[in-house]
């Protein structure tokens, strides 16, 4: 049988016929794979010519719009049954319908002394902004308005910062939608007694919450980590979830030798469907990982750089289908990327969505400080400025910065900051930050201040030989992260000049890691300390 509609036409077949995938359907940074008819019944022509052997015999219009008719069939000519066109759409996604979950990872060791007293997403970034920021400010922009966060590590600043930023009466206004923390917290049973374990465990902890009146209309659930940096729209994501009806999408990302093994690897087929999943592989299993990447619409140039395919812990869930893999397929797996995905593609319909732009993830302090000191080269890979897709942070109504007699090369000078007679080069720094004169900064992530302190309160700390917030005179920095607060004296020089790639010294307020040397939060370094 043939149907035939205002604006297309389309076979319906009795037997399956071969299908032609396409190489990929671009819209903006994001391509994605997934199956597209083109032709039937072996013919690519098909359509084309019985569509004009249907309307057009002497130029007399033999059919239509909206009427079924036999093609199959030459004896029979008559109409078989009419039907309202078109008939056959895919759902839009509407953000209504999404909810988003904000895993806010776990202690962070990684990022330490960075996580010593906050959690991961609540660390700064880009002079003024905090991880947890991303996340949130691309389901602003998604349009999706219904946000739960799971904490459970040093949760204390990042509340605060949620609850300046995003609550309802101040800060962002989310109308209808709703932001809630929800915190590790014990419940009666002995399951209740433990803290997350994982990923999974930390959603299934919370899997009451969705049965809740305000998450009725969900029927998608994005997964999100609080420590990437990118900018993305998540509709996108979804329409594509929504358009491959698969189950469960996960976002990938073409990856390179170097770093293959610090993720989640994944195998498709032609269709895009997930086939095979590995969490963090080495030797031999990491290279029974490597795909032909060309398949993702690389050049072959490219994909020979880039031979596999890295999941970027983002995941879109069908509700029904997320609320069945936790609590009745696998109630004892507690992650998702090394167990609940590697499990679901069996029997499930997990598709792969190509997220073909800048990603990075903030794991590590050599991730942290060079993602930062990207944002300053020109152009930058990643800008947080952008007039359609702003990033949002808490509001802090600062002053705008005062600069006396400074050489600033490739920095941003954030809010509230009193610079003199200083040289930054290649650097961030963070709001309320004060430089002496002589102060020279390079390759330096400084992330400010909390509080100021007023005039008269740096010239007694001086006069009793303390050290103010800031940094003092003729002070020479490069190659470090100072965290907020931190007070660092007159004629110290930071610059580990011995290469030293790993060191703990807490009591003198500084750690060195992957050779950046970090000043830990509220740390005092003396006049004329040299690292």
């Amino acid at each position: 049988m043939y149907l035939t509609m205002e604006s297309c036409c389309m076979a319906i077949k009795a037997n399956a016929n071969p299908i032609n995938v396409s190489n990929g359907r671009s819209n903006g940074g994001t391509v994605f794979w997934g199956e597209s008819i083109s032709g039937g019944l072996k013919s690519k022509d098909f359509g084309t010519q019985l569509w004009k052997s249907l309307t057009a015999e002497n130029g007399v219009k033999k059919v239509k719009p909206g009427v079924a008719y036999s093609v199959l069939t030459p004896d029979i000519d008559k109409e078989t049954m009419k039907f309202q066109a078109p008939i056959f759409e895919t759902p839009q996604a509407d953000p209504k319908n999404v909810a988003s979950i904000i895993l806010g990872g776990g202690a962070g060791t990684r990022l330490f002394p960075l996580t010593s007293k906050r959690a991961k997403p609540a660390v700064p970034i880009g002079g003024c902004y905090r991880l947890i920021d991303v996340p949130m400010s691309n389901c602003i922009n998604s349009g999706i308005k219904k946000i739960f966060i799971l904490t459970q590590f040093n949760s204390f600043s990042l509340n605060r910062h949620l609850a300046r930023t995003y609550n309802f009466g101040n800060g962002v206004n989310f109308g209808d939608g709703f932001v809630e923390v929800l915190a590790a917290t014990q419940t009666p049973g002995e399951a209740g007694k433990k803290w997350f374990q994982g990923t999974a465990d930390a959603v299934r902890q919370f899997v009451w919450v969705f049965e809740d009146a305000k998450a009725k209309d969900v029927e998608h659930v994005l997964i999100l980590s609080g420590d990437h940096l990118y900018r993305a729209d998540y509709m996108d994501f979804v329409q594509k979830h929504i358009d491959s009806n698969a189950d469960i999408t996960v976002s990938c990302l073409p990856m390179d030798d170097s770093r293959a093994s610090d993720y989640g690897l994944v195998k498709i087929n032609g269709t895009g469907r997930i086939v095979q999943s590995a969490e963090k592989p080495k030797g031999p299993n990491l290279n029974a990982m490597q795909v032909d990447t060309s398949i993702l619409g690389l050049s072959a140039q490219d994909a020979a750089r880039y031979p596999y395919i890295a999941s970027m812990g983002v995941y879109v869930f069908k509700t029904d289908v997320l609320l069945k893999l936790l609590t009745r397929s696998y109630p004892s797996c507690n992650d998702f990327g090394s167990e609940i995905i590697p499990s679901a593609v069996k029997e499930h319909n997990v598709q792969a969505y190509l997220f073909n732009d800048y990603w990075e993830d903030i794991g590590t302090i050599k991730s942290f400080f060079d993602a930062n000191l990207a944002l300053t080269e020109q152009p930058p890979k990643f800008e947080f400025y952008d007039p359609k897709t702003p990033f949002y942070t808490s509001p802090r109504f600062l002053p705008p910065t005062k600069v006396d007699k400074c050489r600033i090369v490739d920095a941003i000078i954030s809010h509230g900051c009193f610079l003199r007679e200083c040289s930054v080069r290649h650097s961030i720094v963070g709001v309320r930050s004060r430089l002496e004169s002589g102060v020279e900064l390079e390759d330096t992530m400084m992330m400010g201040a909390d509080y100021y302190q007023t005039e008269s309160e740096i010239a007694s700390l001086l006069a009793e030989g303390k050290v103010p917030i800031g940094v003092g005179q003729n002070t020479k920095i490069r190659n470090c992260i100072i965290d907020k607060n931190a007070k660092i004296g007159e004629n110290v020089i930071i610059s580990n000049s011995d290469d030293v790639q790993e060191a703990e010294r807490p009591q003198d307020g500084f750690y060195i890691r992957s050779g950046i040397t970090v000043i830990m939060k509220n740390a005092t370094i003396k006049d004329g300390t040299v690292i």
